[in-house]
């Protein structure tokens, strides 16, 4: 099984610099998407539907044009949930969940708050406000792939600059100490990490000056997942060669 992760920062942007054919040659099972930037009925046309795949799509509602999730499968999934109960982070549309039997693939885009204060305060009460879900699916002993962007690095091998970094959003102390204990407390496996223990590869870059020519970047694109599937992860991979976003797809191989 082969899992993608991507935010696109606009998908009809990452599919005329070529994503979706760059996509169709990847043999991938299942592919979620984060910050679609666009309503449903934008992303109804062919080119953003390779052959094979089905898609699910969760806009935002509050503002149009923003942020937005989708999930793209082979396989027709046994039920689609997009709504996780908290109405300012299910309105911004930043959850989708696809469900295969016991295994259930999310697709979530977890908010920034470098836009200041406002939003770093609303980033604090949505991570409040999901760890107790995730404990929730640690427990419920389904199989959980959780993709997406989460907008926080775990430590220093996750982003080059990293002391100038301490007081930056996606860098704070308080956010690496709540994405860490996902890990080392409830029990969520990095997928990445656990193939690369020392690895030192980023996800994201930004637009200013040459960050991706320098490779100046941030690991903020995961795959985490259940104990249970830790043993099927096999490999793991980052598209740097091909620029659709100013984040790289995230693919992990899955056995079985």
């Amino acid at each position: 099984m082969r899992i993608t992760s991507f935010n696109a920062n606009g998908l009809r942007s990452a599919t005329s610099k070529g994503f979706f054919d760059w996509f169709a040659a990847q043999d991938t099972d299942i592919l979620c998407i984060q910050e679609t930037k666009a309503q449903e009925h934008q992303l109804a046309g062919p080119e953003f539907l390779p052959s094979g795949y089905k898609a699910w799509v969760r806009d935002a509602t509050t503002k149009k044009g923003y942020s937005g999730v989708a999930i793209y499968s082979r396989r027709e999934p046994d039920e689609i949930r997009t709504a996780l109960g908290w109405e300012p982070f299910d309105e911004e549309g930043r959850y989708i969940e696809a469900r295969f039997g016991n295994l259930s693939v999310v697709s979530f885009y977890i908010p920034s708050g470098s836009s200041g204060e406002l939003r770093q305060g609303f980033k604090f009460e949505v991570m409040d406000w999901l760890r107790p879900i995730l404990e929730q699916w640690l427990a419920s002993g389904r199989d959980y792939v959780l993709c997406g962007d989460w907008n926080i690095v775990r430590s220093e091998l996750d982003i080059r600059n990293w002391k100038s970094n301490q007081k930056n959003s996606g860098c704070l102390p308080p956010e690496r100490d709540w994405l860490n204990g996902l890990c080392h407390d409830t029990g969520w496996v990095d997928a990445y990490r656990h193939l690369h223990a020392e690895g030192q590869d980023y996800t994201w870059w930004s637009n200013r000056g040459a960050a991706r020519a320098n490779n100046v970047g941030w690991r903020i694109d995961y795959q985490f997942v259940t104990p249970s599937l830790r043993d099927r992860l096999r490999a793991c991979s980052i598209e740097t060669a091909q620029r659709f976003s100013d984040h790289a797809p995230f693919t992990v191989d899955y056995a079985g």
